[in-house]
């Protein structure tokens, strides 16, 4: 038995052994790791995951990074090598990443590491400076920290990969890039149909209302969709339907709000009474969009003029509309005029010495995930294929016929970004006393009426918190710090994390930011989903009326009743009401360049239309006009200084570029992009506190912690000795017995 229990015992030994290298080895082959971190922010997103998921075509990474790099860079690298892998195995067959070796070693690799720096520089990777302590000395090494995504024909590279913050974001936003249309297209299980309602009756009529190349449309539409389709991979489909009977025309018109004619008889041009339309109607799945082949706009003194489409700006808008009903490549509006905030730097401003109220960061970060483009309403419109329009502190009067096309581009589903300032900045002029500070007008554009419509009122004023950013004082004006109290710090209870694209905002700097209230009667609740995104402290008030934003000479409230919270910027969802409806649909106003700068055969052709006016008295254009908004989205905040080079910053890693860019992504249904983001966010401010609740937990740790260890001591010692008393009674009683 003694033999047979020794070589169970080595039995076991080795087994054990065998186990602990079985496990050491499973280890290192399969990945697997545990992210115990409250936003998981070492665990891939399901943005991410889904970004991969969809490659239809092989995506190739390639990494140069140098070896044996101290800390923190060695962690990044780490962290890298994680990161690709977590893709991979998401990815499948046609995700494929490379370590390179670009370290300078002796011996055999050496060769190898030359032609990997040659191939890094190739593609434009060349090495950064970082600093080292080695033997207590801090020095400078050149070290390989970057990479490139190659996918088709398309090269991305990131040059230098310094720290592991927002690395996910930046990968998988640039891989969706790539990725997006070609993947969408070749995903495309059935076609976009492109239906062109086009009456031939309209030919007859054309001459009468300038539009002499009408019968020529149809063929250059279907030439421009042809010449579309051959670059998205055959996915569309083209139709055109003649249709003339009034009733069939009445149906389809109010199905897809199409544009339709009606005209009586012209016995001497020998025209019968007839009906007739004409627009694209652009569908995918349960997604509609129409697009207007001739508009009729009202004109003053002329009256009704007819505009054809132009075949070349149709296959830019049709594109557009394509690309956004099947998800990619979504465009996004930025209206150029009226005053607003402009996304290059003023030049001349510079040159003079005043602020140029830059958005060249703004700029940067927006185009790098969107196609932006500027609209101008006073020589244009706003394109159909526009996902979102961002609206930045306009400053000029809109025309009436202007929010009209505001107010279509909300009803036809395009989502509007409302960014605005409540008072204008004048200026002193020269010869004014020194030391004058600058006068504040209020800023009425008309769109007040719109916004007020739709539900949301901006008050003309500004609000001031004691919670507020907080500067430094110069020597001169005593020292120390100066709170500035219209810069308020938003943070806890004052943002709303709820929404998803709202998760892990912890604290914002607003400057000079306007109160914002519902107007309740104006809100459907059953058709409107209305969000307060921001608010200020409880120890907030208003300034209106005389404006003077001096530090020095703002000080708060002495009562607290006189201080309150108010609502700083909402969001606005679900199916609006137009502003227009049961109104008369605005005429567009004529400029200077509309009556001045015209040439004669132009105006020959204008003279001829206002003759024709009576003439064709009968003839009747229903406009589609849109009383009823598909589903659509409206975010407000009056603080346009929060899009200001000086609160954003150019790694859009801060909390202010995270919250403005999550609206931005989440007014393009981009959720999932906004909650990646949202995770590189570490900002995790002190919850505040009374005096009390502090003095509380002082007490509890100086006081009640020793007593609970010396409790347990005694709780310990009373056990031991009730022990040994057992222990002792046992003994005398067997030794009784």
């Amino acid at each position: 038995m003694g033999k047979f229990s020794t070589k169970e015992k080595y039995f076991k030994f080795i087994l054990y052994i065998a186990v602990i290298i079985l496990v050491n080895i499973v280890g290192v082959t399969l990945f697997f790791r545990a992210d115990l971190t409250r936003d998981r922010i070492y665990s891939l997103s399901p943005a991410s995951s889904d970004v991969v998921a969809t490659l239809s075509e092989p995506l190739t990474i390639k990494v140069f990074f140098s070896k044996n790099l101290p800390a923190p860079h060695n962690n990044t690298e780490r962290y890298l090598k994680d990161l690709l892998e977590e893709y991979s195995a998401k990815a499948g067959k046609y995700f494929n990443y490379t370590f390179y070796n670009v370290s300078q070693e002796d011996g055999s690799l050496n060769q190898n590491s030359d032609e990997n720096r040659n191939m890094a520089g190739n593609y434009g990777i060349q090495p950064v400076q970082i600093r080292i302590m080695e033997n207590d000395e801090l020095k400078f090494k050149n070290a390989y920290m970057g990479m490139v995504i190659i996918h088709g024909d398309l090269i991305k590279k990131i040059p230098a990969i310094t720290s592991t913050d927002g690395l996910e974001y930046q990968l998988t936003t640039t891989i969706q890039k790539l990725n997006n249309k070609v993947s969408a297209l070749l995903r495309i299980d059935e076609k976009v149909k492109i239906n062109m309602y086009l009456s031939s009756s309209l030919n007859k009529i054309a001459p009468l209302i300038g539009l002499d190349q009408l019968p020529l449309l149809a063929g250059a539409v279907e030439d421009t969709i042809e010449k579309l389709n051959s670059k998205s991979l055959g996915i569309l489909a083209f139709k055109h339907i003649d249709i003339a009977d009034k009733a069939k025309l009445d149906l389809i018109g109010k199905k897809y709000d199409l544009m339709s004619l009606s005209w009586p008889a012209f016995p001497e041009n020998n025209i019968a009474p007839g009906h007739g339309a004409a627009g694209l109607v652009i569908e995918f799945k349960d997604r509609t969009t129409t697009l207007p082949l001739i508009s009729a706009i009202e004109l003053p003194i002329i009256g009704t003029t007819y505009q054809m489409a132009d075949p070349e700006i149709l296959e830019e808008e049709v594109n557009a509309i394509v690309e956004k009903l099947i998800g990619i490549n979504k465009d996004i509006g930025f209206l150029a005029d009226h005053g607003t905030h402009s996304l290059m730097p003023d030049r001349m401003a510079m040159m003079q010495g005043r602020p140029s109220q830059s958005m060249q960061v703004f700029n940067s970060l927006l185009s790098s995930r969107y196609s932006i483009k500027q609209i101008n309403l006073k020589d244009g419109s706003i394109p159909d294929g526009l996902s979102c329009l961002i609206i930045a502190r306009p400053t000029q009067q809109f025309s009436d016929y202007e929010l009209f096309q505001i107010d279509q581009a909300l009803m036809k589903g395009t989502s509007i970004a409302f960014i605005s300032d409540s008072f204008q900045e004048i200026k002193p002029q020269q010869g004014t006393p020194m030391g004058m500070p600058p006068g504040f007008e209020p800023v009425d554009t008309g769109l007040e009426k719109l916004l007020n419509h739709y539900g949301v009122n901006i008050q003309k004023a500004y609000v001031l918190d004691k919670q507020s950013y907080k500067h430094q004082a110069p020597q001169s004006a005593g020292g120390g710090e100066q709170n500035i109290y219209f810069a308020p710090m938003l943070k806890e209870k004052t943002i709303n994390n709820t929404p998803l694209f709202m998760d892990n905002i912890k604290g914002l700097i607003a400057m000079q930011i306007s109160p914002v209230n519902l107007v309740e009667k104006n809100i459907d609740r059953d058709k409107i989903t209305a969000t307060k995104l921001l608010s200020s402290s409880d120890e907030s008030w208003l300034m209106k009326d005389r404006i003077n934003l001096n530090p020095m000479f703002i000080t708060p409230p002495k009562e607290q009743n006189e201080m309150e919270s108010y609502d700083l910027a909402y969001i606005l969802s679900g199916e609006f009401t137009s502003y227009f409806k049961g109104k008369t649909i605005p005429q567009k106003d004529m400029g200077k360049k509309d009556i001045k700068g015209e040439d004669k055969e132009k105006s020959k052709k204008e003279t001829g239309q206002k003759n024709n006016k009576e003439r064709l008295q009968g003839f009747k254009a229903e406009n589609p006009f849109l009383e009823t908004s598909k589903p659509a989205k409206l975010f407000v905040l009056p603080c346009s200084q929060m899009l200001q080079d000086n609160m954003l910053d150019p790694q859009g890693r801060s909390t202010n570029s995270t919250f403005i860019f999550n609206i931005i992504d989440h007014l393009n249904d981009e959720d999932e992009i906004a909650s990646l983001r949202s995770k590189q966010q570490t900002l995790n401010p002190i919850a505040q506190t009374t005096a009390f609740t502090r003095g509380v937990f002082k007490a509890l740790n100086i006081i009640a912690l020793p007593v609970l260890v010396i409790l347990f001591g005694l709780l310990i010692l009373a056990k031991r000795t009730s022990r040994k008393k057992k222990i002792a009674n046992w003994f005398n009683t067997q030794g009784g017995r």
